[in-house]
């Protein structure tokens, strides 16, 4: 290990239990800055390495040579048998931890729906549901955002792409959320709550498969069926997690967004007045708030050089995508929002061979909602206390109302409408 890799002390493990906390979770940047000042890799108690340095995390999240050991850490936290628990079988047999040959087999089953093209072709549907969604918050004139907004987008396009219908969406919202915080912590208490939210979802989809079978569709379910080669369980675990991908993710990226917006109204104006920026400011709103803090179950099959730097075999790496969004070294100030910022991507949707499918669909969704959002309503306002979800490697939240300023024609709330408008 190079000189620069820490060893654990009285600071870091300070810094380890402020994020544990809900208050550390909501708001983790003060300490990555701390993090950092111990260096740009640290080992915790148990031999992981914490990677909070930029260029570091980019060379190791590309890196083909790492493995995916989710077992590792399953084993660790006291689940030796992982396979008998719903939802833990549900989440570590996905594509997102596994590795080649299988994750290219089932990666590639996928792909096909999230081309370039694809996803372009969308761009009319999507602009649809976002005017659809934003008439219905200015009747409210107040609302929670995730409910009335950043909930149904996501979860409309990804329900249509994949052949859930309409009606059947909203259910998923609170099962996705149970069920991913498998991600956060591996606790009797997380993991008891996540398994009969695993077994609803394995349950649905197993019904749709069966359906697509009987009368295919122009779906990515049907598309699945029809992949030789695919057991059912493959097919079932890859349209779960494309699912919570598709909308929990996206809903981040809207709500963190969005938030930070309201709070630089110099930026908001200017993507109000030029939303050609949109691009851009997609870029600038995933690396100041990123839904995905960090990404782990990476391990060194050997010892290895990366950067400069070499790792021993078996050495287990977490690298914390928020903090390396805000490397000083990368990012002239880097807690500052600035939506014309240019230079590197952020890390947000991870690299290699695990990059994130559905980034260019995430991608359009932002790029067509904020400047729609802010246009339509400039005296849209945060009116209380946000809600943020209970862990940290999915960041974001789970409520957070506001006003429109405009006129209200109703009491209450906006009702979250799934539109069924992609054709």
């Amino acid at each position: 290990m190079t000189a620069d890799i820490e060893s654990t002390g009285t600071d870091l493990m300070a810094v380890l239990t402020e994020l544990s906390s809900q208050e550390g979770r909501a708001d983790p940047y003060p300490l990555y800055r701390r993090l950092r000042a111990l260096g740009p890799a640290v080992l915790d108690p148990t031999g992981t390495l914490l990677v909070s340095d930029y260029r570091l995390a980019a060379a190791l999240i590309r890196d083909h040579r790492f493995l995916k050991r989710p077992e590792i850490a399953l084993a660790a936290a006291g689940f030796e048998h992982w396979q008998e628990r719903p939802a833990l079988r549900l989440m570590f047999n996905s594509m997102l931890l596994r590795n080649p040959p299988v994750h290219t087999r089932l990666r590639r089953s996928a792909a096909g729906t999230f081309t370039a093209r694809r996803v372009t072709a969308l761009r009319p549907a999507v602009e649809r549901i976002v005017d659809e969604l934003i008439a219905e918050l200015r009747a409210a004139g107040s609302a929670d955002f995730i409910e009335a907004f950043a909930f149904p987008l996501p979860v409309t396009v990804i329900g249509e792409l994949l052949g859930i219908p309409e009606p059947d969406r909203a259910q998923f919202q609170l099962l996705v959320r149970h069920w991913t915080g498998v991600l956060d912590w591996l606790t009797p208490e997380i993991v008891d709550r996540a398994d009969p939210a695993a077994v609803e979802i394995d349950a649905y989809f197993r019904d749709l498969l069966a359906r697509r079978r009987n009368e295919p569709a122009d779906d990515l379910m049907s598309a699945l069926a029809q992949v030789d080669g695919l057991a059912d369980d493959e097919i079932i675990t890859t349209a779960a997690l494309l699912l919570a991908a598709g909308f929990e993710t996206t809903t981040g990226l809207l709500a963190n967004g969005l938030v930070a917006l309201l709070a630089h109204p110099g930026e908001a104006a200017a993507l109000r007045a030029r939303p050609e920026l949109a691009a851009a400011a997609t870029e600038e709103l995933l690396r100041y708030d990123s839904p995905v803090q960090l990404l782990s179950s990476r391990t060194a099959p050997e010892e290895l050089e990366v950067a400069g730097r070499v790792l021993p075999a078996g050495q287990r790496v977490v690298t914390l995508i928020g903090a390396a969004n805000r490397d000083p070294a990368v990012f002239p100030d880097p807690d500052v929002l600035r939506l014309d910022r240019d230079g590197e991507a952020p890390l947000s949707f991870g690299g290699g061979l695990h990059y994130c499918l559905g980034a260019p669909l995430a991608r359009l969704e932002a790029q067509i909602a904020f400047p729609a959002l802010l246009r339509a309503f400039p005296e849209l306002a945060v009116t209380g206390p946000a809600v943020h979800r209970e862990g940290l490697a999915l960041h974001g939240l789970i409520e957070l109302p506001v006003t429109t300023g405009s006129v209200r024609t109703r009491a209450g709330g906006a009702a979250a409408r799934f539109p069924d408008v992609i054709r």
